[in-house]
């Protein structure tokens, strides 16, 4: 595949995540959990395909995708978690945005700190980067959600709840 393609699909799929945890949607298992794997799947198959690199590379993307999940899990940390209509939701936050900023912001730090330590520069596979972030965002709030003892949302969308929208009435 092309790899502007690919970017592209990466862009649309980040985007679509952002806006519905923006206006707010319901929380279930598989809209918490499909992105952060398949971005994560794609950035490993991606890695996976180059070759060349060795033991400090893959140290390298190793230290980076621990840090990933980190700063993933504290943005985790700023997404109100909430119940509607007896089921859980989530929806994204100005402090959401913040530590987002901040996060890409220390990812870029990263990155140069581990060009000038060695790293390959094709060894940075940008679904990767993406998909850990928000596995480590997937972990803390379906957490918080399970300790809250309110249901996750059904995966069906066929009720009566205006999905993607926290305000009655739109």
């Amino acid at each position: 595949m092309d790899s502007r393609v690919h970017l592209v699909l990466i862009a649309v799929v980040i985007i679509v995540v952002v806006v519905r945890r923006l206006r707010g949607e319901p929380l279930n298992a598989r809209d918490l959990l499909a992105p952060p794997v398949v971005l994560t799947g794609l950035g490993g198959w991606a890695l996976l395909q180059r070759h060349g690199l060795g033991a400090g590379d893959y140290a390298w993307v190793a230290a980076g995708a621990g840090l990933g999940v980190a700063l993933g899990a504290a943005r985790g940390a700023t997404i109100r978690v909430y119940e509607r209509a007896g089921v859980l939701w989530q929806r994204y936050t100005g402090r959401t945005f913040l530590v987002a900023a901040l996060s890409l912001a220390v990812m870029a730090g990263f990155a140069v700190f581990a060009e000038r330590g060695g790293l390959a520069p094709d060894a940075r596979p940008v679904q990767l980067s993406i998909g850990v972030g928000f596995l480590g965002e997937a972990l803390v709030v379906g957490c918080r959600g399970l300790s809250s003892g309110i249901p996750f949302a059904p995966e069906q969308r066929s009720s009566g709840i205006r999905w993607g929208s926290d305000r009655p009435g739109r």
